[in-house]
């Protein structure tokens, strides 16, 4: 395939609040002190680089002669015909010739077009094949093109961006793969992310179990930890392989943010150095087992782990 790819924007990370004095005693971009948990601990966003082995009882690697390759002998079929679905939650998403939903690693360049999934990562996210991929119905043709991957293969690239596909998606019009170590998402026609409108970095969605809750850009559900500390600074408890299942929401700007309460709203540097935001002085979370816009899996776990309302409330915690 002559490699025919288009420019593409890179997202820029969430830019970390910057001077906000809070009622939480200290200023954005400062260390909380750290509590009897924090100690030595690394965070990630996933176990294994954010590929989707984490999550309850999940597993990076695909199971041998799945057809993606997996096994180190079945060859990835081809792309074929790429086509637009119409997901409910996610809106137009970019599948192969088979249905099978396509994605995008937050890891990976688009100018110039680079891929940093290789080895057990690219077990669990078969690169598609360059070759014999063609645009369907609704798909800029010129936005297809290829990246030469560290093996020699061709990869077939949208937008500039590598894409892949999600080894436990087993039929056609699965996304299970999306929000996978919040960095894995499904890919929209254009190489962008799919996604059904462009949120602001923290906002609010009415679910029709819950009430009122907090979604981040992607519109993944945030959490609060009922053994964090809010006052007079921010303390998150969760650390090492907690970190791992429960990813920290990065700082946004507070005019990055609509729907949720303007009081305690900042970010912080904890004591392993990921800089996390704050909602009335709590740290956020997303859940990795919540695998797309309105999931709430999250809801609940361990009896500590509850929904963050707008105020920074947790949603349906028993009260003390």
């Amino acid at each position: 395939m002559k490699t025919s790819w288009r420019s593409a924007s890179l997202v820029a990370s969430a830019a970390a609040v910057l001077a906000l004095t809070t009622a939480c005693g200290q200023e954005s971009g400062t260390s909380a002190s750290v509590g009897s948990q924090n100690v030595g601990a690394t965070a990630a966003t996933a176990a294994t680089g954010g590929y989707g082995s984490v999550g309850a009882g999940g597993s990076a690697s695909a199971s041998p002669g799945n057809g993606y390759g997996a096994d180190g002998q079945a060859q990835a079929p081809s792309a074929g015909k790429l086509a637009v679905t119409q997901n409910a939650k996610l809106g137009k998403v970019l599948t192969d010739g088979a249905g099978k939903t396509l994605y995008r690693f937050d890891d990976d360049t688009a100018e110039p077009p680079k891929s940093s999934c290789d080895g057990d990562c690219a077990k669990a996210w078969p690169p598609v094949p360059a070759d014999d991929a063609t645009a369907g119905a609704g798909i800029d043709k010129a936005l297809l093109g290829e990246v030469t991957r560290s093996d020699g293969s061709k990869q077939l690239t949208i937008g500039g961006w590598p894409a892949y596909r999600y080894a436990k998606d087993t039929k056609a019009g699965d996304v299970t793969g999306q929000g996978v170590g919040s960095k894995w998402y499904a890919l929209a026609p254009d190489g962008k992310k799919a996604t059904l409108a462009s949120l602001p970095g923290l906002s609010v969605r009415t679910d029709p179990k819950l009430g009122k809750i907090v979604v981040d850009k992607n519109g993944m559900t945030v959490y609060r930890f009922l053994k964090d500390v809010a006052w007079p600074d921010p303390i998150s408890n969760c650390t090492g392989s907690c970190l791992e299942k429960w990813p920290a929401v990065a700082p946004v700007k507070a005019d990055d943010t609509k729907g949720v309460e303007k009081k305690g709203l900042m970010g912080f540097t904890r004591p392993d150095g990921v800089k996390q935001m704050t909602v009335d002085c709590w740290p956020a979370y997303t859940f990795s087992g919540d695998k797309a816009p309105g999931d709430t899996n999250g809801q609940g776990v361990g009896g500590t782990w509850y929904i963050m309302s707008p105020d920074g409330k947790p949603v349906g915690a028993p009260k003390k």
